[in-house]
């Protein structure tokens, strides 16, 4: 962690009380292709877990750069919370989560179901349910299940697919979406 010597002010205090006072203006549907490309100076996520209780709230990206330390902390939080397992969380990923963030004009931070998932989490899935990819995205840490209670799943696909990056799967009667770095695609009702 670097210090300025001067005043004794390391990176992550300057970049918490930077994220306490910056008021960031959502982008529109029509220019999230360009939230993505790298127009916004600043890229916030917020989450929390029921499963383990955990919250984050982080500044991941500023002025073209992402934030080695705060992208750790978003890996280590979308962990497999059932073996504690980490992984690499592909950047474009949380990229998408936080455009469509913002395209949602929200405060509440997403309820994350699913980061990452371990090989053995994924095939013990897949025994329970169908709809579970044997070659899925959160295997490589490129996709996350996320609700909002104050969108509907129709409001969340529509602004994930509205950043034309990746997969959007609505999952109306689980109450979330998928959403991923693959091919542009989407499914479900």
């Amino acid at each position: 962690m670097t210090t300025d010597s001067s005043s004794g002010i390391t990176r992550r205090g300057l970049l918490r009380a930077f994220a306490a006072t910056t008021i960031t203006a959502a982008p529109t549907f029509s220019n999230a292709a360009g939230f993505l490309r790298g127009s916004g100076d600043i890229r916030r996520l917020r989450m929390y877990s029921g499963r383990t209780g955990e919250r984050i709230d982080t500044i991941y990206w500023i002025e073209g750069e992402y934030i080695g330390e705060a992208v750790a902390e978003v890996e280590r939080f979308m962990r497999d919370w059932r073996n504690g397992q980490t992984h690499n969380i592909d950047t474009r990923t949380i990229d998408i989560m936080a455009a469509a963030h913002n395209l949602m004009d929200v405060n509440e931070p997403y309820l994350l179901l699913s980061g990452y998932r371990s090989p053995q989490t994924n095939a013990m899935l897949r025994r329970r349910s169908s709809g579970v990819a044997r070659n899925s995205l959160h295997m490589q840490g490129q996709a996350a299940d996320l609700r909002l209670d104050s969108r509907s799943v129709s409001q969340m696909a529509r602004a994930a697919q509205a950043c034309r990056a990746g997969g959007v799967g609505r999952y109306t009667g689980s109450n979330f979406v998928h959403m991923d770095c693959g091919p542009v695609r989407s499914w479900g009702r």
